[in-house]
Protein backbone atom coordinates (compact mmCIF):
# COMPACT_ATOMS: atom_id res chain seq x y z
CA UNK A 1 0.00 0.00 0.00
CA UNK A 2 2.77 2.47 0.88
CA UNK A 3 4.36 2.09 -2.55
CA UNK A 4 1.01 2.62 -4.28
CA UNK A 5 0.31 5.77 -2.29
CA UNK A 6 3.86 7.12 -2.65
CA UNK A 7 3.38 7.21 -6.44
CA UNK A 8 0.72 9.91 -6.09
CA UNK A 9 1.97 13.38 -7.02
CA UNK A 10 2.48 16.31 -4.65
CA UNK A 11 2.12 14.49 -1.32
CA UNK A 12 2.79 17.24 1.20
CA UNK A 13 2.11 15.41 4.45
CA UNK A 14 1.12 12.17 6.13
CA UNK A 15 -1.16 12.43 9.15
CA UNK A 16 -2.19 9.63 11.47
CA UNK A 17 -4.64 8.97 14.25
CA UNK A 18 -2.87 8.78 17.63
CA UNK A 19 -3.70 5.07 17.93
CA UNK A 20 -0.70 2.79 17.47
CA UNK A 21 -2.30 0.67 14.75
CA UNK A 22 -2.89 3.73 12.58
CA UNK A 23 0.64 5.01 13.14
CA UNK A 24 1.98 1.58 12.14
CA UNK A 25 0.08 1.94 8.85
CA UNK A 26 1.20 5.54 8.33
CA UNK A 27 4.91 4.98 8.99
CA UNK A 28 5.77 3.03 5.79
CA UNK A 29 3.76 5.53 3.74
CA UNK A 30 5.64 8.46 5.27
CA UNK A 31 8.96 6.70 4.76
CA UNK A 32 8.15 6.00 1.09
CA UNK A 33 7.15 9.64 0.58
CA UNK A 34 10.06 11.07 2.59
CA UNK A 35 8.02 13.01 5.15
CA UNK A 36 7.40 12.47 8.88
CA UNK A 37 4.18 11.09 10.34
CA UNK A 38 2.19 13.88 11.96
CA UNK A 39 -0.06 12.62 14.75
CA UNK A 40 -3.48 14.25 14.44
CA UNK A 41 -6.03 13.77 17.26
CA UNK A 42 -8.91 14.69 14.94
CA UNK A 43 -8.34 11.43 13.03
CA UNK A 44 -8.95 9.33 16.14
CA UNK A 45 -11.41 6.46 16.17
CA UNK A 46 -14.87 7.12 17.57
CA UNK A 47 -14.93 7.41 21.36
CA UNK A 48 -17.03 4.35 22.14
CA UNK A 49 -17.01 5.19 25.84
CA UNK A 50 -18.16 2.28 28.01
CA UNK A 51 -18.37 0.07 24.91
CA UNK A 52 -14.64 0.36 24.18
CA UNK A 53 -12.96 -3.04 24.03
CA UNK A 54 -16.16 -5.08 24.36
CA UNK A 55 -16.53 -7.93 21.85
CA UNK A 56 -18.90 -7.28 18.93
CA UNK A 57 -20.72 -10.50 19.76
CA UNK A 58 -21.61 -9.04 23.17
CA UNK A 59 -22.43 -5.58 21.81
CA UNK A 60 -24.71 -6.96 19.10
CA UNK A 61 -26.94 -8.45 21.82
CA UNK A 62 -27.53 -5.05 23.43
CA UNK A 63 -30.93 -3.45 22.70
CA UNK A 64 -29.12 -0.27 21.57
CA UNK A 65 -27.32 -2.19 18.80
CA UNK A 66 -30.28 -1.81 16.41
CA UNK A 67 -30.10 1.96 16.90
CA UNK A 68 -26.36 1.94 16.14
CA UNK A 69 -27.07 0.12 12.89
CA UNK A 70 -30.31 1.82 11.76
CA UNK A 71 -30.36 5.27 13.37
CA UNK A 72 -26.75 6.14 14.21
CA UNK A 73 -27.39 9.88 14.00
CA UNK A 74 -29.58 9.52 17.08
CA UNK A 75 -27.13 7.51 19.19
CA UNK A 76 -24.46 8.47 21.69
CA UNK A 77 -22.16 5.83 23.10
CA UNK A 78 -22.53 5.69 26.90
CA UNK A 79 -19.66 7.80 28.24
CA UNK A 80 -18.45 8.48 24.69
CA UNK A 81 -19.31 10.55 21.64
CA UNK A 82 -22.14 10.44 19.15
CA UNK A 83 -21.72 9.52 15.50
CA UNK A 84 -22.76 13.07 14.64
CA UNK A 85 -19.93 14.47 16.77
CA UNK A 86 -17.45 12.02 15.26
CA UNK A 87 -18.50 12.99 11.73
CA UNK A 88 -18.16 16.70 12.53
CA UNK A 89 -14.71 16.05 14.05
CA UNK A 90 -13.37 14.02 11.12
CA UNK A 91 -14.76 16.29 8.39
CA UNK A 92 -13.54 19.38 10.23
CA UNK A 93 -10.10 17.83 10.61
CA UNK A 94 -9.91 16.91 6.93
CA UNK A 95 -10.98 20.43 5.92
CA UNK A 96 -8.28 21.92 8.15
CA UNK A 97 -5.58 19.59 6.74
CA UNK A 98 -6.59 20.37 3.15
CA UNK A 99 -6.45 24.12 3.87
CA UNK A 100 -2.98 23.69 5.38
CA UNK A 101 -1.66 22.15 2.13
CA UNK A 102 -3.37 23.92 -0.80
CA UNK A 103 -2.81 22.24 -4.15
CA UNK A 104 -1.18 19.19 -2.58
CA UNK A 105 -2.15 15.66 -1.68
CA UNK A 106 -2.57 14.88 2.01
CA UNK A 107 -2.56 11.34 3.37
CA UNK A 108 -4.73 10.86 6.46
CA UNK A 109 -4.64 7.48 8.19
CA UNK A 110 -7.70 6.88 10.34
CA UNK A 111 -10.20 4.13 11.18
CA UNK A 112 -13.23 2.54 9.50
CA UNK A 113 -16.06 4.45 11.21
CA UNK A 114 -14.51 7.93 10.85
CA UNK A 115 -13.62 7.19 7.21
CA UNK A 116 -17.15 5.92 6.50
CA UNK A 117 -18.67 9.08 7.98
CA UNK A 118 -16.30 11.27 5.93
CA UNK A 119 -17.32 9.41 2.76
CA UNK A 120 -21.01 9.74 3.64
CA UNK A 121 -20.52 13.48 4.19
CA UNK A 122 -18.64 13.89 0.89
CA UNK A 123 -21.37 11.99 -0.96
CA UNK A 124 -24.13 13.99 0.69
CA UNK A 125 -25.47 10.75 2.15
CA UNK A 126 -27.35 10.93 5.44
CA UNK A 127 -25.35 9.70 8.41
CA UNK A 128 -27.99 7.04 9.08
CA UNK A 129 -26.83 5.26 5.90
CA UNK A 130 -23.08 5.31 6.61
CA UNK A 131 -23.10 1.69 7.83
CA UNK A 132 -23.68 0.68 4.19
CA UNK A 133 -20.15 1.82 3.30
CA UNK A 134 -17.42 -0.80 3.65
CA UNK A 135 -13.89 0.17 4.71
CA UNK A 136 -11.33 -2.62 5.11
CA UNK A 137 -8.07 -2.48 7.02
CA UNK A 138 -5.27 -0.91 4.93
CA UNK A 139 -7.64 0.09 2.12
CA UNK A 140 -7.42 3.39 0.28
CA UNK A 141 -10.26 5.90 0.16
CA UNK A 142 -9.68 9.15 -1.73
CA UNK A 143 -11.69 12.35 -1.59
CA UNK A 144 -10.74 15.46 -3.59
CA UNK A 145 -11.74 18.70 -1.88
CA UNK A 146 -12.18 21.64 -4.21
CA UNK A 147 -14.05 24.93 -4.54
CA UNK A 148 -17.17 23.14 -5.79
CA UNK A 149 -17.13 20.72 -2.85
CA UNK A 150 -15.83 17.21 -2.31
CA UNK A 151 -15.56 14.54 -4.97
CA UNK A 152 -15.22 10.90 -3.92
CA UNK A 153 -12.53 9.34 -6.12
CA UNK A 154 -12.16 5.90 -4.51
CA UNK A 155 -13.63 3.95 -1.62
CA UNK A 156 -12.14 0.89 0.06
CA UNK A 157 -9.50 0.23 -2.61
CA UNK A 158 -7.33 -2.71 -1.68
CA UNK A 159 -5.26 -3.16 -4.83
CA UNK A 160 -4.45 -1.66 -8.17
CA UNK A 161 -2.75 1.44 -9.43
CA UNK A 162 -3.69 4.73 -7.78
CA UNK A 163 -2.28 6.84 -10.64
CA UNK A 164 -5.76 7.60 -12.06
CA UNK A 165 -6.55 9.43 -8.82
CA UNK A 166 -3.90 12.01 -9.67
CA UNK A 167 -5.79 12.99 -12.80
CA UNK A 168 -9.24 13.26 -11.23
Amino acid sequence: MATRIARLPRIAAVYSSPLERAQETAEPIATAVGVPVNVEPGLLECDYGEWTGLPLKELSRKPEWKTVQRYPSGFRFPGGESFTEMQARITGTLARLVLAHPGHTVVAVSHADPIKTAVAHALGTHLDLFQRIAIFTASVTAIAYGPAGPTVLAVNGTRGDLAPLAHS
